[in-house]
């Protein structure tokens, strides 16, 4: 017969293997922690980008509604240039230095400007990322025009740049009226907030979405976005053409915040980003107009001067140096947005 060992031989080897499977259970089996709260609220939107379009080639206005284009505009819009040769350089080097960010571009947003979409399309195509064209981050005109520009169709952009969304609905459509200072930085206070609300509400639902998004947009609409997203009516953003800025979150709201649709009654609604608040819960200026990736480094900057009677307190004039053109910037009309 077989020796089958002594009855506390078996017992040992029995309690062996229950030890031995219980350590594989440990190691091989899923694990489980606690979720921290504050880790999962950090997976939602924590970096925006903002970026000015390039070098643009050049137009001109009468001060009543009527321009006219040196290089033909690609969409028949006199008001809607295309970017100089230089320009497209300049865009070249900012997708170079975009696609190298930390953390990684996720999503893009642009001022439907020709322009501006000039100037993203490549990182879009580095990236392999489509574009959301809104005409809350677009062009600002002040109020000297008979009728404020409008950009093209997204359908008539898409054929330009397939990479525009034909399904995006723009957050707000700015007033045909023109807008005043005031208006311009609460106009794109709007869509900021509501261009963070759509994400964070996404995360919360389907527990995804972007972490960083770029919005390119126009030396005004920048320096109001920077303002808008930091609550500091003073900040002196800096708006150089392919400038880069970034934003930081500051904290994430327990819940997705609700922003109102616009309205007759309401058709900028309040988002109460004054006073140091920022929309979307505030956030930080980590990069200011940085130009260090362009070759020649920063290059028309830009800022809201009070040589206007504007409505507004939202301006920082610097003494001693020489306008760039633009809404509030210069005294004569026909001049008015000629370089943003």
């Amino acid at each position: 017969m077989p020796h089958t060992g002594s009855p506390q031989s078996s017992a040992h080897l029995y309690i062996i293997s229950f030890l031995f499977l219980l350590c594989a259970l440990h190691f091989y089996s899923p694990v489980h922690f606690p979720v921290n709260e504050e880790v999962k609220s950090a997976t939602m939107l924590e970096t925006i980008y903002v970026t000015r379009h390039g070098f643009r080639s050049s137009w001109v206005t009468d001060g009543q509604g009527n321009n006219s284009e040196i290089l033909a505009s690609p969409t028949g819009i006199p008001s809607d240039p295309p970017l100089a040769a230089y320009g497209t350089e300049q865009a070249r080097e900012l997708m170079a230095h975009l696609a190298k960010l930390d953390p990684k571009i996720d999503r893009i947003y642009s001022s439907p400007f020709y322009r501006c979409l000039e100037t993203i399309d490549p990182t879009a195509e580095a990236l392999n990322l489509g574009i959301f064209a809104d005409n809350g981050v677009g062009e600002w005109y002040g109020v000297s025009r008979s009728t404020h520009p409008s950009p093209a169709s997204p359908e008539l952009l898409h054929t330009f740049f397939p990479r525009v969304s034909l399904s995006y609905v723009p957050t707000i459509i700015p007033s045909t009226k023109g807008e005043t200072i005031v208006q311009i930085h609460d106009r794109t206070a709007y869509a900021l907030a509501r261009i963070i609300a759509d994400i964070d509400r996404g995360w919360s639902e389907e527990g995804k979405g972007p972490r960083a998004i770029i919005i390119c947009s126009h030396a005004a609409t920048d320096i109001a976005a920077g303002r808008a997203l930091t609550g500091d009516e003073a900040f002196d953003v800096k708006a150089g053409t392919c400038s880069l800025s970034t934003y930081r979150r500051r904290k994430v709201p327990t819940n997705p915040t609700v922003v109102p649709l616009p309205s007759d009654e309401f058709p900028i609604p309040d988002t109460a980003w004054r006073g140091g608040n920022g929309v979307g819960g505030g956030w930080d200026s980590i990069v200011n107009g940085d130009c260090s990736f362009l070759k020649n480094g920063e290059e028309r900057n830009w800022w809201f001067s009070d040589e206007e009677t504007w409505d507004s307190s939202i301006v920082k004039p610097r003494p001693g140096e020489a306008p760039e053109g633009g809404p509030g910037s210069v005294s004569q009309s026909g001049q008015m947005g000629a370089k943003i």
